[in-house]
């Protein structure tokens, strides 16, 4: 299923039932899995292991070196999972040794056309990024979220569950789980529970009204994350999900979008 066209390296190990469309580049070092289609002019360059199912359009660049200056041509990896789409244009680029040496994109995410992925970024299930969505390098991206078109995101912060960013925004701190934010003169801010998104993924009316008192406080109440921490334990037990506030609040390096 190799085009006679695509440029495959000797070293890289396509899956006899991997599709691999005219002008691809594939290059040493690259692994890729089953049923996974590598569109035209689509550049992968390794090490990297790309899994099953996987749709990559045309004139992508996947795995290619790291956008750092530190970055000196250590060896360093790419790994993504399944039934992932990548669109036109998109660049995700590999680790670097400052971080773990790694990239990491699990499985289901659809990335539109010229999304950026920077070195180190570690990237959950289930996850939409719009067109020209960005991520500088070390962002951590949690199971279901989505970023709408130009949201960017600045090194080392993290996006937690369930978690929206509306389109533009510019995100300089860790994003809440279940939260939803907006950019403000760019700059993000929290604009309310990602009510829409957590109906659809069959939050009940209970957990939706409990998380909904949890974000009033950590937002309303004018209490420090400390105190807002204190607040929300006495209500895990009657709403589990609270726990993952807790975690981002306790973990928090960079404080949280507020």
């Amino acid at each position: 299923m190799i085009d006679k066209n695509a440029v495959v390296h000797p070293s890289a190990k396509v899956d006899e039932k991997a599709k691999i469309s005219p002008f691809a580049v594939i290059g040493a070092d690259v692994e890729i899995g089953a049923g996974t289609w590598i569109g035209p002019h689509t550049v992968i360059k390794g090490p990297a292991r790309i899994g099953r199912d996987n749709k990559i359009f045309q004139f992508a660049s996947v795995g290619e070196d790291p956008q750092d200056l530190k970055y000196n041509g250590e060896t360093t990896f790419l790994e993504v999972g399944d039934r992932n789409v990548i669109r036109e244009f998109c660049t995700i680029d590999r680790g670097t040794i400052q971080d773990k040496g790694k990239t990491v994109i699990g499985d289901d995410n659809l990335f539109m056309s010229y999304v950026h992925i920077a070195h180190d970024c570690c990237i959950g299930n289930h996850a939409i990024f719009a067109n020209n969505a960005t991520l500088a390098g070390h962002v951590h991206v949690d199971d279901h979220v989505i970023m709408g078109g130009f949201a960017a995101v600045y090194q080392f912060c993290y996006l937690g569950i369930h978690s929206f960013i509306s389109a533009g925004a510019l995100v300089t701190k860790d994003v809440l789980p279940f939260v939803k934010v907006a950019g403000v003169d760019s700059y993000a801010k929290p604009f309310g529970l990602n009510s829409v998104g957590l109906r659809r993924r069959g939050f009940d009316a209970k957990t939706r009204t409990m998380l909904k008192r949890a974000y009033k406080i950590i937002y309303r109440d004018g209490l420090i994350c400390s105190e807002a921490i204190e607040k929300l334990r006495p209500m895990v037990k009657d709403c589990p999900e609270i726990d993952l506030f807790i975690k981002v609040l306790e973990n928090a390096k960079h404080g949280i979008v507020r």
